[in-house]
């Protein structure tokens, strides 16, 4: 039996808890979704789409949800009312989650039966990636209002792993191991080679 419900956003992104969201919701149902949301102070979920869904959302007349049964809770921080119309929201991510099972209601919106995975468990950040931390200071500060509204924790294991996780320019299926790993020393382990590997081409 599952925790609970709630509605499920499939994005070709990859969300990490705390880590920020921002989107531009135009979709009759998403917009509906968002209303529900901010009126009942109620959170939902962001999942990888499945490959062949567009970039911003999924086509409401097929089934494109992902294989990947593994997101994350996202909480509505902030909203705003563009001048082209569209609703654009900032959301934070909480809780990962895995989809025991799901559907689609008529309007297109997929409901997910989810239950909550463990949060990880405190880890200080080990010497050896002390540089990490210092390069993500730079990267973040340079990022400005993204993460103004976030707490940091540069020496937090966890917390450091999945800020170069969501911002670091592998591919969607890197980034979504890194999320299903609980075991933060090996999402560094996996991640510093990549970033080492980053930094030498962009110095070529």
């Amino acid at each position: 039996m599952s925790d609970f419900s709630i509605p499920l956003f499939p994005l070709r992104t990859v969300l990490f808890p705390d880590g920020p969201l921002p989107l531009r919701i135009f979709e009759p149902r998403y917009l509906g979704m968002i209303a529900r949301c901010m009126k009942d102070n109620t959170q939902f979920g962001v999942v990888l789409a499945s490959p062949d869904a567009e970039s911003s959302h999924v086509d409401a007349g097929r089934d494109t949800f992902l294989g990947n049964s593994i997101g994350t809770l996202a909480t509505i921080t902030d909203w705003y009312q563009g001048s082209d119309g569209i609703l654009g929201i900032t959301a934070r991510g909480g809780s990962r989650l895995i989809v025991r099972s799901h559907h689609r209601e008529p309007d297109g919106l997929y409901i997910g039966d989810i239950d909550l995975l463990p949060a990880e468990i405190g880890m200080a950040l080990p010497a050896e990636y002390a540089a990490m931390a210092k390069l993500l200071e730079v990267i973040i500060s340079d990022l400005g209002i993204l993460y103004n509204e976030f707490d940091v924790r540069y020496e937090d294991a966890s917390w450091v792993g999945n800020r170069f996780a969501e911002i670091l320019p592998i591919s969607l299926d890197e980034k979504q191991y890194c999320l299903e790993m609980s075991e933060p020393l090996r999402r560094l382990e996996f991640l510093q080679p990549l970033l080492r590997s980053l930094r030498q081409e962009t110095s070529q």
